[in-house]
């Protein structure tokens, strides 16, 4: 048995940025557009009419300022109400592709390694922009790297299930190292004209170099535990799939094709199984509260963090103790609690102890237990 370790990390961010003031215009004015083409409906009481959304409730309800995304033209075009990507020919590199191949080039620089020293590559994303070829085959040979590769989706906690598949496989010594990449284009799938989540997706791109912790190059995290969990529920659901043209109406302008939550059942119901996850997992590995110096968790919603933290800590998390970017980068879905240990993570000292989460759609919970290492 073997000690993996994370000896590397790499984030692409996109150059687009939407403001929540830019994103209330766009919407305001597609809500008074509906409502102009639906005025007789509306007098009548047949249906209501939208309302408008404002930056206040934004970050009210979520904590988020800005997001990052791979087009904005469309996004805030009241007329299209959605990202404009192109579309490339069969002999081009994916776009997840690309955003994954920039985010792993800076963590195999991190870890001071090339594309030959890795033995397998995970692509772990929230949604796939195709069914096949596996887009984690395309990144390996985007990279040259020799070996397998793989695509996994657990929705929001694809990056923690990817991190323990490649760990797991570490440890077992059928592979010396990994990559773990993470290309979420969460504005696609994102129902653009619905006030109650419009704002909630941006886009980015992360990547993990894991390997035995004996051939790490220099500081590092040792992966000490893993733990993932899943429980079934329709809560947060996207319907869309290779079988919807042979559905009567599949190809219609449909609701359930985008991203769908209930909020409120989300809440109540993932906000106790994460935090009694996280203790549980601390709980078996002899970890206290007290031992812990960072949570790196999931970027979904402040609220939600602030409650998570306050639970695992028995206490209000100190400023730096449970670092948040959703602020900036907005839910990223699986990349999120990896954008937050990429970037808050080179202050901690010998022997300092964190833990990673994501949790979401599924459910789905996966956290990871580290110990730096100088």
């Amino acid at each position: 048995m073997y000690t993996p370790a994370i000896t590397g990390t790499g984030v692409f961010t996109p150059t687009d940025v939407v403001t929540n003031a830019e994103l209330v215009t766009a919407f305001n004015a597609y809500a008074d557009k509906w409502n102009d083409e639906h005025a007789d409906e509306i007098a009548a009481g047949s249906v209501e009419a939208m309302q408008h959304s404002s930056e206040e409730f934004i970050f009210k309800a979520s904590g988020i300022e800005n997001r990052y995304v791979m087009d904005k033209t469309g996004i805030l075009d009241p007329e299209v109400m959605h990202p404009l990507l192109r579309q490339r020919d069969d002999d081009e590199p994916g776009l997840m592709t690309e955003m994954a191949v920039d985010a792993a080039e800076k963590a195999l620089a991190q870890a001071d390694r090339k594309a030959g020293d890795i033995d397998a590559v995970i692509c772990a994303a929230s949604n796939h922009e195709r069914a096949y070829p596996a887009v984690a085959i395309e990144v390996q040979d985007a990279l040259g790297i020799v070996g397998f590769a793989f695509d996994m989706n657990v929705a929001c906690s694809s990056a923690t299930f990817g991190l323990q598949a490649a760990a797991d496989m570490i440890r077992s010594g059928s592979i010396r190292s990994a990559l773990v990449v993470n290309p979420e284009i969460c504005t696609a799938h994102l129902e653009w004209r619905d006030r109650d989540c419009h704002f909630i997706f941006g886009d980015v791109a992360t990547a993990v170099v894991l390997e035995r912790a004996e051939d790490a190059k220099g500081t590092h995290f040792e992966v000490l535990s893993t733990r993932c969990a899943t429980k079934f529920s329709n809560n947060i659901r996207n319907n869309n799939g290779f079988l919807r043209r042979s559905r009567p109406a599949g190809m219609e302008d449909r609701r359930d094709m985008q991203f769908m939550q209930n909020g409120r059942k989300v809440f109540k119901e993932v906000l106790p199984m994460v935090s009694q996850h996280i203790t549980d997992h601390m709980t078996d590995e002899g970890v206290g509260s007290a031992d812990l110096k960072r949570l790196w968790l999931h970027q979904a919603n402040k609220t939600m963090n602030d409650f998570i933290g306050k639970k695992v800590l028995g206490r209000e998390p100190e400023a730096g103790e449970q670092p948040n970017i959703l602020q900036d980068y907005a839910n990223t879905s699986s990349a999120g609690s990896i954008i937050a240990f990429s970037k808050y993570s080179d202050d901690l000292t010998e022997g300092d102890l964190g833990l990673i989460c994501s949790f979401g759609a599924g459910y789905s919970v996966g956290s990871v237990i580290v110990r730096r290492h100088s």
